[in-house]
């Protein structure tokens, strides 16, 4: 994704020239994709939306609200790495998105891929605490000891502590060790580091929610737009929490 500073973006739209638009960063009258702009960030014209004292400057090209159940296998990126597809790859689209957040290789479920760059900053940034959730099948059953420090946090491997999450077995799973998983936080890999510091093991994880949007019944590898009200939805949460926040 190109990106270049803001003010030389705020001076190419006219906005004012580019050390004036640099006062206005300063002043704190620029937001980027809801939040306050400070100066030396970096924009991506036609993906970030940019306002001046509220009002819409720059937006992107054309809103596109993609729900994806990624496979396995399958990069949450536009960038292959490895040799492996990306979510990308899997689409047929001719609007440029981007995957909101990440979900690692080994995992499967939901992805949204948009360019509304202020909904992907809602649904990604931890201040605004947005819920995701998902089903995970351990290789055994943890013992209610285990559950507890599960829910509670534990110590993940670079020394920080979890954050607590919801953790309940699936209704009818039987001998098969499903639980579902809501949580706020969104560290990379984290319940399977969780997990692992707990002597279990994930064998299959699948992203089923994230905030408001439900994977449904859609099959894995398939993909489809969002609809109308699905996206306000989105957008009604992200400006109630906006508020809350103010």
């Amino acid at each position: 994704m190109p990106q270049e500073r803001l003010q030389k973006v705020l001076a190419r739209a006219g906005v004012a020239s580019r050390r004036k638009s640099e006062d206005l960063i300063r002043e704190g009258r620029v937001t980027v994709n809801g939040r306050k702009a400070s100066l030396g960030l970096k924009v991506a014209s036609g993906i970030d939306e940019i306002r001046l004292d509220g009002e819409i400057i720059l937006q992107p090209n054309r809103m596109t609200y993609i729900l994806m159940n990624k496979p396995r296998g399958v990069l949450s990126s536009r960038k292959s790495q490895g040799g492996f597809p990306t979510v990308i790859d899997l689409l047929a689209i001719d609007e440029r998105v981007y995957p909101v957040g990440r979900l690692d290789l080994d995992s499967q479920g939901l992805v949204l891929l948009t360019n509304d760059g202020a909904l992907t900053h809602f649904l990604t940034h931890p201040s605004f605490g947005q819920d995701k959730e998902y089903r995970v099948l351990l290789d055994h059953f943890p013992d209610e000891k285990q559950m507890k420090t599960w829910r509670k946090g534990v110590v993940l491997p670079d020394g920080s502590k979890s954050l607590p999450v919801r953790m309940v077995r699936e209704m009818g799973s039987g001998k098969i060790a499903w639980f579902r998983l809501t949580m706020h936080q969104g560290r990379k890999r984290q319940i399977r580091e969780t997990a692992r510091a707990l002597d279990l093991q994930v064998r299959k994880l699948v992203r089923i929610r994230m905030g408001s949007l439900k994977l449904g019944n859609l099959q894995e590898g398939n993909w489809r737009h969002l609809e109308a009200e699905e996206i306000n939805d989105l957008r009604r949460n992200m400006e109630r929490r906006k508020i809350r926040k103010s």
